[in-house]
């Protein structure tokens, strides 16, 4: 579901970041930037593809390529890749910093925000001289359905 007020302001910093790049502003990038913003969790360049086709907007492949590559620039949208080749984006502008643990068998993500990450990049940043910026933390492992699927299957055998 869309936040109105903060879609107001995404679209304001995106459109100052065009006009200083000297780049068109379309209703092609908006209505993308709106769909993104609408969007709750991960998705990948396809499934917003086909989500803006489902609505009847008219956006090409290329302009979803290039307008989410300005919208990972300018840090309104966060690109990650969890250990496979598809890419996938979430919204990220004035949401909270979080985390992932990615399940290396069905995929799953699962987001999660623990203080202490942040108390420990303070202190790295301080024992290293750093000024942090962000960070990017991601925990691999099993989740438990494909644990218990697998526990199931060795039984049957």
């Amino acid at each position: 579901m869309l936040d109105k007020e903060k879609y107001e302001e995404v679209k304001k910093i995106f459109t100052a970041y065009l006009e200083n790049k000297g780049l068109r502003k379309t209703s092609e990038r908006y209505a993308i930037l709106e769909e993104i913003y609408s969007r709750t969790g991960h998705f990948d360049v396809e499934e917003l593809f086909a989500g803006m086709k489902e609505q009847g907007l008219q956006v090409s492949r290329a302009t979803v390529y290039n307008t989410l590559d300005l919208l990972v620039e300018h840090g309104l949208v966060s690109k990650h890749q969890f250990g496979r080749n598809l890419a996938q984006y979430e919204k990220s502008y004035g949401y909270r910093q979080h985390d992932h643990v990615i399940c290396t068998e069905c995929h799953k993500v699962v987001e999660f925000c623990d203080p202490r990450i942040h108390g420990i990049q303070t202190m790295v940043g301080e024992l290293l001289n750093f000024h942090i910026l962000h960070h990017s933390l991601n925990l691999y492992g099993v989740c438990g359905d494909c644990r218990a699927k697998a526990a199931t299957r060795s039984l049957a055998e």
